[in-house]
């Protein structure tokens, strides 16, 4: 059985512990330690690089999305699980700008934390319905403006059909029998066409032109 590290980071000390004791009773996942703060985690992190951070940014003065990005700039390969009770669409909007690709609200239950922390393992998307709504919400408030053609070859299509059901670069190297690195070429040439940075605003494009079925 293949064991998942994990790191709880919460200014909350109520929310490490319950989150804890949750991810104590799974014998697939091992938990390094609770931090705090974002000097904690950082700490934790050079002596113990965890695959999963769970963490909640909406905590000024200890946890922020800038703690993300710097997590994501110096750990890119370790998944970021947010849980979190902000409910401002422009914060939320940051943190998937800034690369989070699995989202929870702090009224989630057990099975989606369990299942969030599996999908943030592989980089996937899952996120909590109230989040997976202001996505959508934002990805219809835009409109395109006309109905220029895609810039896009139909390998391109492929691959962002494929992103956008949430596989990561090997999976979608498998199913359409190409190497990893030539994905990963795809996707670069992807993102300058479309003139985006992230992986959040593929998804939204996806599903903005009817690719993410």
């Amino acid at each position: 059985m293949v064991t998942t590290s994990v790191i709880l980071a919460d200014a909350e000390y109520l929310i490490r512990v319950g989150l804890n004791h949750i991810l104590n009773k799974q014998s697939n996942l091992e938990v390094l330690g609770t931090v705090s703060d974002e000097e904690g985690l950082f700490s934790l992190m050079e002596a113990k690089p965890a695959k999963v951070v769970i963490l909640d940014y909406n905590q000024s003065n200890n946890l922020s999305v800038e703690s993300i990005i710097k997590l994501k700039e110096n750990y890119p390969e370790t998944g970021v699980l947010v849980v979190s009770a902000d409910n401002e669409k422009e914060s939320i909007y940051s943190v998937l700008e800034a690369g989070v690709t699995s989202f929870l609200t702090k009224s989630c239950n057990e099975k989606e934390i369990l299942e969030g922390i599996q999908a943030a393992a592989k980089q996937q998307r899952y996120f909590c319905r109230k989040v997976m709504d202001y996505v959508f919400e934002r990805s219809f408030s835009n409109p395109a403006e006309d109905c220029a053609p895609t810039p896009l070859t139909e390998r391109e299509i492929e691959v962002v059909k494929l992103v956008a059901k949430g596989l990561i670069a090997k999976e979608i190297a498998g199913e359409l029998g190409l190497s990893t690195h030539t994905i990963y070429t795809h996707r670069k040439n992807i993102m300058r066409k479309l003139k985006i940075n992230t992986a959040t605003e593929l998804v939204l494009y996806a599903v903005n032109n009817g690719l993410a079925n």
